[in-house]
């Protein structure tokens, strides 16, 4: 099922059905972005002041695209 696999895969962001391109600062509430970070320890994926600690996003979806 989509949860089994929203909860077990490891990424700093998680979708379904929805675009990837949803992956940045602003269109997750953290407002300007310092920069994205792929690395796996300490901040992954777009990184503002408060994103120093580890979180792992799920984005849902009903097939949207970013414009």
């Amino acid at each position: 099922s989509s949860q089994m696999f929203l909860n077990e895969v490891d990424s700093a962001c998680v979708y379904v059905n929805a675009s990837t391109r949803f992956t940045d600062g602003g269109e997750l509430g953290m407002g300007a972005e310092m920069g994205i970070s792929t690395q796996k320890l300490h901040a992954r994926g777009p990184i503002g002041l408060e994103q120093l600690t580890s979180k792992k996003y799920i984005i849902y979806g009903q097939g949207q695209i970013r414009q």
